[in-house]
């Protein structure tokens, strides 16, 4: 399986947090397709089906990500 380059899924990471939080302070229907969007291309990016294992595998992935759990280090 290809994966993606650390750099993109820390963007897409970002991404998906800020469209959450947007969504969740004025629940837009653009907002939430956005964030549908970010969530399907972290799923595809990471090789899972769902978007909370998403976000745990693609943090893993990240420089600083401790193995034994889906925390980072801070820089």
């Amino acid at each position: 399986m290809l994966m993606a380059h650390p750099a993109v899924l820390e963007n897409l990471l970002e991404q998906y947090e800020t469209l959450r939080i947007l969504h969740a302070e004025d629940g837009s229907t653009e907002v939430r397709r956005r964030m549908d969007d970010v969530a399907y291309t972290l799923c595809v990016a990471t090789g899972t089906c769902d978007i909370d294992a998403a976000v745990i595998a693609a943090r893993h992935r990240l420089p600083g990500a401790r193995p034994e759990d889906d925390s980072l280090l801070s820089a």
